[in-house]
């Protein structure tokens, strides 16, 4: 084969290798996981996101969410970031926690948003924060977490 219909072939197989991880049903298999342990020793498993893409994306367009996951966003330094439900279709608890993973504001049962981006709710943001973990509704209450608690991961 000459060099030429060799590199015709490469470039073929590599656009072939490029979209087929394109319109992927599971998300979560183009994030990394972190084991995250709550203060009563309840242990999830998070899709942990830090690219400004995925940051925006989250968990938007999901129908479910397992109990035992949630998402972990790293924010690359600790600011006032506040978070919406827009396009996000399950009921959400957030979770902001400082740089030493301590929890410093929850938003107990954020409910999606379908209408105008502009019309959502925004929530948090109201203090300072590296990190917000996202579980679904109503399993922060379960697991009794509360401001001042630390998360392990």
């Amino acid at each position: 084969m000459s060099p030429v219909a060799r590199f015709g072939c490469v470039v073929i197989l590599a656009g072939c290798g490029i979209l087929s991880g394109c319109g992927k049903e599971d998300p979560s298999t183009d994030v990394n996981l972190t084991p995250i342990t709550f203060p009563n020793g309840k242990q999830i498993v998070a899709e942990t996101v830090r690219q400004e893409f995925e940051l925006m994306r989250g968990l938007m367009y999901r129908d479910s969410l397992p109990a035992d996951r949630g998402m972990l966003f790293v924010h690359g330094k600790e600011d006032k970031h506040s978070y919406w439900m827009y396009q996000t279709k399950i009921p959400l608890d957030m979770i902001w926690l400082d740089h030493q993973h301590k929890i410093v504001e929850i938003a107990p049962n954020a409910q999606p948003c379908t209408t105008k981006a502009s019309d959502c709710p925004k929530y948090g943001g109201h203090q300072p924060a590296t990190f917000v973990l996202e579980i679904n509704a109503g399993a922060a209450a379960k697991n009794n977490l509360r401001e001042g608690d630390f998360i392990d991961f």
